[in-house]
């Protein structure tokens, strides 16, 4: 991902994240976050332009979040994999909930 395209703070936090596309569910790793988006490391990407859905909590929140994202960047090399996605419908509220967390950890 190029920095161009990231909004606000980021900052790096390991939770699990439940990602569905239509047919698969898959349990991934977060890396960073944002309240533009997050990025799924070691994992096998999907293309770029791919929508799915996002379900997780922060560190300390039992609240889930539940959001549409999209693929906007990926990373399939030999040292790192990885994916950018980018937050679609993220309300007003789930947001603010993420910036009050990037603001509590120092981001």
């Amino acid at each position: 991902m190029t920095s161009e395209r990231r909004q606000g703070s980021r900052v790096a936090v390991q939770i699990w994240v439940e990602e569905a596309t239509d047919r698969e569910l898959y349990f991934q790793r977060s890396a960073n976050l944002s309240t533009g988006g997050i990025y799924l490391e070691n994992t096998i990407p999907h293309p770029v332009g791919t929508r799915v859905t996002l379900r997780f909590a922060l560190p300390g929140d039992e609240r889930r979040f539940e959001v549409r994202a999209e693929v906007v960047g990926a990373i399939a090399g030999e040292e790192e994999m990885g994916m950018g996605l980018k937050f679609l419908d993220l309300s007003d509220g789930d947001s603010d909930r993420i910036r009050q967390y990037i603001t509590r950890i120092g981001g």
